[in-house]
């Protein structure tokens, strides 16, 4: 593990959380030296949060699934989810954020989460799940065709699709093709650095 790592605190729904962050100090020292890639992995986003929010709210669409998360950063979802899942694979492409939230669930004894590297640009073809949760993963706009196919190919097998976002002009683009298939949306508003963020959850489904 390249960076150290500190327990965060995290309320959501009065109920408090804790899981492992990388210090934001050799973060941003790592990456001014231009030794990494910019970190979006190295925090929790207000889209993981609401996410997490709303399966605490809604947990019936997690209990006795298989569940995958794709693009997972830290983890948090994945550790809220395990709580009703059956088996939670939580992946990521950056090796340095599957240390991470490997340490968080050993931390909190998730003996169903399980962590791997996974490419969106490159899934293995034996994946098997119930539901995906996606978290603020339409950032580039350069990756929203080949991200919408992989979601409609998980929809065609009667996946579930968990998806939270921000409220960004560019997020509409990318929601556009989907939207046939949102069969439920919540709002949260988030507050981050003193501003609040509101960030959108969709159920899709076939």
């Amino acid at each position: 593990m390249n960076f150290t790592p500190y327990l965060e605190h995290i309320i959501l729904n009065n109920q408090e959380l804790e899981l492992f962050v990388p210090d934001p100090k050799e973060v941003h020292d790592a990456y001014t030296l231009q030794a990494i890639e910019f970190p979006f992995w190295a925090q929790v986003w207000p889209s993981a949060r609401a996410l997490a929010t709303f399966i605490l709210d809604h947990p019936v669409y997690l209990e006795n699934k298989k569940v995958l998360e794709l693009g997972a950063g830290l983890g948090l979802p994945s550790l809220i989810a395990a709580r009703w899942a059956t088996s939670v694979i939580c992946s990521d492409h950056i090796q340095t954020a599957i240390e991470f939230a490997a340490l968080s669930a050993k931390y909190h004894q998730l003996k169903n989460v399980h962590t791997g590297i996974i490419d969106w640009n490159h899934l293995p073809p034996y994946l098997e799940t119930d539901v995906v949760l996606l978290s603020d993963v339409n950032y580039d706009p350069a990756a929203f065709e080949r991200q919408q196919d992989i979601i409609l190919s998980f929809l065609q097998k009667n996946v579930t699709v968990l998806l939270s976002t921000p409220q960004r002009i560019q997020a509409r683009l990318f929601l556009l093709p989907l939207m046939n298939y949102c069969r439920y949306n919540e709002e949260f508003h988030i507050k981050q650095d003193d501003k609040e963020v509101i960030i959108s959850v969709m159920v899709l489904e076939m």
